[in-house]
């Protein structure tokens, strides 16, 4: 049985809200003190309920509606709610005045990203289209149908949007991470290890983070590690933490790899941290450790890696030879993800157990 971090399209929440704003210059920061403002902070600290009573009580209070319902969709997709989010994003977009400025752009990003969360590729496809057909500059946009693309097993029409973005980008090394990561976890790894080799060859400047990922990415390991460790003293993140953690891991490292997370979570609680420590535990054996760790993350209730914590509990107990709880929790998962296939066939074999 496989134990899956993330799934490619869970990850374009997480990753997705992350390559959003890094690629389309989505700004999620505030820049006042309207109650729109103040339900922007508290998306950014992941508070999106508190975000939600900001950005309803805007409304109710005649600020800007496209900023109080483009706030209200990003805080309705950090919770899941992704037809709820896809109203906010369409009321946002009719407050226009039919002049197109940048935030309509910026919202109909986020309105794509949220149909395609709500299951509807192809509303998500006829909305980057629509973006193209106004400005066929937009990298982003040919970055994102990429990744639609590959959800609707289309991929060389992906891959020549990908290429599209890397011709209009070609000095944004995010961006050869972003599809590096898309093509990896859609199970094109060596299609998406030539884009690494391509952002290499242009020997442009990256930072030291850059260059981690690509080292650890290629396989080399011990200069991930370095250059990770180099970027870690500037701005510890999240993601940061992942990677590095992960080339300790595979250096053989995972004493170091958990005590990594543990102090990281002690600073900031992240459900990705607690995913992959939980796997940490995992592969020692740790079961109890591993179903504390998911346990954890699940708490947070992160939809960006919910899944993968709710199927890692369900191997953690399977592995610890309790397939009575592992067939319940497994029911569990179904009920809130019935299309996983792998899962459904797993939920057969706990049943008999």
């Amino acid at each position: 049985m496989s134990i899956g971090r993330n799934d490619w399209i869970i990850r374009m929440i997480a990753g997705g809200i992350v390559c959003i704003v890094s690629l389309c210059g989505c700004d999620l920061m505030p820049a006042g003190n309207s109650k729109a403002d103040q339900g922007m902070e508290l998306v950014v600290e992941q508070d999106y309920a508190g975000a939600l009573s900001d950005f309803d009580a805007a409304i109710s209070e005649g600020e800007d509606i496209r900023q109080a319902y483009r706030g209200k969709g990003i805080a309705l997709m950090g919770q899941g709610r992704y037809e709820e989010a896809v109203e906010a994003f369409e009321k946002a977009l009719k407050s226009s005045n039919g002049l197109v400025k940048r935030i309509d752009y910026d919202i109909n990003y986020y309105l794509a990203m949220a149909e395609f969360k709500n299951g509807n590729p192809d509303r998500a496809l006829e909305i980057y289209n629509a973006i193209l057909d106004l400005d066929d500059k937009q990298a982003q946009a040919y970055y994102l149908r990429g990744n639609v693309e590959l959800n609707m097993s289309d991929r060389e029409e992906a891959l020549n949007d990908f290429n599209r973005a890397v011709e209009l980008k070609d000095n944004d090394y995010d961006l050869y991470i972003c599809i590096y990561e898309a093509l990896a976890a859609a199970g094109y790894k060596s299609d998406g290890e030539a884009y690494i080799n391509r952002a290499l060859e242009k020997n442009g400047k990256m930072t030291d983070y850059q260059s981690g990922l690509f080292s650890y990415y290629l396989g080399n390991y011990d200069d991930a590690r370095n250059s990770l460790e180099k970027a870690r003293e500037k701005n510890e993140t999240a993601q940061l933490v992942l990677y590095l953690g992960r080339s300790y891991a595979a250096l053989g490292d995972l004493n170091y790899a958990a005590t990594l997370y543990t102090e990281y979570l002690g600073k900031k609680p992240d459900a990705a941290v607690y995913n992959e420590l939980g796997l940490i535990y995992l592969k020692q054996k740790d079961y109890d450790n591993a179903l504390l760790s998911f346990g954890n993350g699940k708490e947070l209730n992160d939809p960006s890696y919910l899944q993968s914590l709710m199927f890692n509990e369900v191997v953690a107990y399977e592995y610890k030879l309790d397939f009575k709880t592992a067939a319940g929790l497994m029911k569990e998962y179904l009920d809130k993800y019935p299309a996983d296939e792998n899962a459904q066939r797993e939920y057969v074999f706990l049943s008999t157990r």
